[in-house]
């Protein structure tokens, strides 16, 4: 089905599925660890019918003025990255229900993409989401983020964690979600920032080491795990090692794996002492960490980049600004930054005159409120 003919359907339902910051707690996903995400106010927007076909399946994308076509009895992978979240969502829940038959889907996103708020969760997640509501499949939420999981590692390639999912899917307005990622136990925690707002900053760039390092993290710090494993054998992620535990390996590591597991390890404990600070409102402790954690990214666990590093840099010079960081898996994408509301408008033009004078790329900022997870629009 071509593009245009999308544009004479009619659809039945709508699911909106937004991306997602994160307050701390990065790259402790898929170490077992904790993490501080929520769902935000930008969001992909899906409409979905049935077609009356057994089998044919027609998506498409209104951001690029694209579609592509496919039959539920062929769910492999394609040349087309975007067409692949689509079919590993589709080929997931395949795996658990026969109820599937044809459909029609039109998609359209205000995540900016490379930004670091997971828009590839938000799609996976949206579409889960909208299928098991249009053929009632009674799948749970948490099956729901599984599904989108296991797409991304399948057919991606890229071996993610939970959170972005389970943030996507599982979020609460007005509340940040203390994830346990080994267990999947959850706690909201209210999250109260005035006068403070939380702000992005686009650096616009996206090296295309992104990917690979991202894999190259992941088995560096299973490396760690496994040396540390014959001595402690009921270890069996980072999550389990503490600062003492892991000095004791430091002669036995290359000097770049210890730093890299000790960032994780230290991370694990930012974010509980976060997550206690923002119980008692102490938001300017919860900054502090914020930019305890930029600087592990930028020095411990080398994923930052110096256009990221400019913009956090250059916030600590301002007192209205109590914290900023890196996030997303690194190497360009945003910073998240917690600012004094009546600071924003000024803030910005200083910081997006002096981003240019320095990289000559033209920065974009938005506010992101912490907002429910995937949801069904009323038509």
């Amino acid at each position: 089905m071509k593009y245009t003919d999308f544009e004479k359907l009619k659809f039945n339902l709508i699911i909106e599925s937004p991306g997602r910051i994160n307050i701390i707690g990065e790259h402790t996903d898929y170490n077992n660890g904790f993490v501080l995400p929520t769902a935000i106010d930008k969001k992909i927007h899906f409409k979905f019918r049935k077609n009356n076909s057994k089998g044919t399946c027609n998506v498409a994308s209104s951001n690029f003025k694209t579609s592509f076509s496919f039959n539920l009895d062929n769910t492999n992978k394609t040349d087309q990255q975007w067409e692949n979240y689509i079919l590993g969502v589709v080929n997931g829940i395949q795996q658990l229900s026969d109820k599937l038959e044809g459909f029609d889907c039109i998609l359209n996103s205000d995540i900016p993409i490379g930004s670091g708020l997971s828009s590839s969760a938000a799609l996976e997640c949206g579409l889960a989401f909208g299928l098991n509501e249009l053929f009632q499949l009674n799948l749970s939420k948490q099956t729901i983020v599984k599904i989108g999981q296991k797409a991304e590692h399948d057919y991606v390639g890229t071996k993610c964690g939970i959170m972005d999912q389970f943030a996507s899917v599982m979020s609460k307005k007005d509340h940040v979600i203390l994830l346990d990622c080994q267990s999947l136990d959850f706690e909201y925690v209210p999250i109260h920032i005035q006068p403070y707002k939380i702000l992005l900053l686009n650096t616009n760039v996206s090296h295309n080491l992104a990917d690979g390092e991202y894999n190259k993290r992941r088995h560096l710090c299973e490396k760690g795990v496994a040396i540390i494993q014959k001595k402690y054998q009921n270890v069996k992620s980072l999550r389990d090692v503490s600062t003492q535990m892991l000095a004791e390996f430091k002669n036995e590591f290359s000097e770049d794996l210890f730093n890299k597991c000790t960032y994780v390890v230290d991370e694990k404990v930012r974010v509980l002492k976060t997550v206690e600070a923002l119980k008692k409102n102490e938001l300017k402790v919860m900054g502090k960490n914020m930019y305890k954690t930029h600087n592990g990214l930028q020095h411990f666990y080398d994923v930052s980049c110096q256009e990221l590093d400019f913009l956090v840099d250059f916030t600590k010079q301002y007192d209205e600004i109590i914290g900023a960081r890196m996030m997303g898996g690194g190497f360009g994408g945003c910073t998240i930054n917690i600012i004094h509301e009546d600071f924003i408008d000024s803030f910005i033009s200083k910081v997006s005159d002096a981003y240019y004078k320095k990289f000559n790329i033209k920065l974009t900022s938005f506010e992101a409120m912490p907002s429910e997870g995937t949801t069904i629009k009323n038509i």
